[in-house]
């Protein structure tokens, strides 16, 4: 398992029994997780598309895929 993704787990007070039993499923769901959280920053920008002039909604776009990939590899998701 991830070790940051396990980090946060025990924060939550997961057991090793829970992760160890629970393992695959866990993380395959803090995955999805990641991942839909990583979309929005990456719709977001998508949406600057018809909010600013095309010099700023590419600066915007630029930034918010940025965002989306950060949040991805803080937590070593793909």
């Amino acid at each position: 398992m991830n070790e940051r993704i396990k980090a946060l787990a025990v924060e939550a007070e997961f057991s090793e029994k829970d992760l160890h039993i629970q393992g695959d499923n866990f993380q395959k769901f803090a995955e999805l997780l990641i991942k839909d959280c990583a979309s929005i920053c990456e719709i977001n920008g998508q949406s600057y598309k018809y909010s600013f002039t095309p010099a700023r909604a590419r600066l915007a776009e630029s930034t918010s895929n940025h965002c989306g990939l950060m949040i991805k590899k803080h937590f070593g998701v793909e």
